[in-house]
């Protein structure tokens, strides 16, 4: 297919600007890498994968321009962009590079305290002044909760004192033979308690040894 010389022209300066645009893709894909930090197997996957996007973004210009015609020249144009961009704008895109990344970093920085000082940092402080208040409350109640039943304590005492002191007179008053069966039967039900107590503690004892 014959191109005019508009086309060819316009084919030139297209490829002239890919090979620029790839030399300045190189050192930004260079520079995130970090070849030496990686791992051999990624740097050749991304290596792979940064060929094909550069020949795929390439060949769509090329056919936007020409249809996707390929001459010979347009491998000479290429090289001529990258030559290009070697000695006339490498050094001030890669200063432009840097610059651009710490004014990203900076900006994601403040970015992030700007989230911390209006969000994380009053959420965090409302969950601690609420946890606060709510522990300092269930330990007034407690302390509360504890007085009363100590008063309860003191008050069943003293309704239960003459109950106590009438049932010492009732025992002295009772027969002996009474006092005897009583006591029969209080000891063999505190034999069967501590067997039973022996029992349940054997088999704590037996299970955290299996443990």
């Amino acid at each position: 297919m014959t191109m005019s010389l508009t086309t060819q022209f316009c084919t030139m300066l297209a490829m002239i600007a890919m090979g620029s645009f790839f030399g300045a893709a190189l050192d930004t894909y260079s520079r995130f890498l970090k070849r030496n930090k990686r791992k051999r197997w990624l740097v050749f996957i991304n290596d792979v994968l940064f060929w094909v996007m550069y020949g795929l973004f390439t060949f769509y210009i090329l056919y936007k321009v020409n249809f996707g015609e390929v001459r010979f020249y347009i491998f000479i144009a290429i090289l001529c962009g990258f030559a290009a961009y070697q000695a006339l704008f490498k050094k001030a895109y890669l200063k432009l590079l840097e610059i651009f990344i710490r004014m990203t970093i900076k900006i994601y920085l403040m970015i992030v305290k700007t989230i911390q000082l209006m969000l994380v940092r009053p959420v965090t402080w409302i969950f601690f002044t609420l946890t606060t208040i709510v522990f300092t409350l269930l330990k007034g109640i407690w302390t509360l909760v504890k007085a009363l039943l100590k008063i309860l304590l003191w008050l069943l005492k003293i309704f239960l004192a003459p109950i106590f002191w009438m049932m010492k007179i009732f025992w002295k008053l009772m027969p002996k033979k009474i006092k005897k069966s009583v006591e029969k039967l209080y000891n063999y039900l505190a034999g069967k308690w501590k067997r039973v107590k022996n029992y349940i503690n054997n088999k704590i004892s037996f299970w955290k040894k299996r443990e």
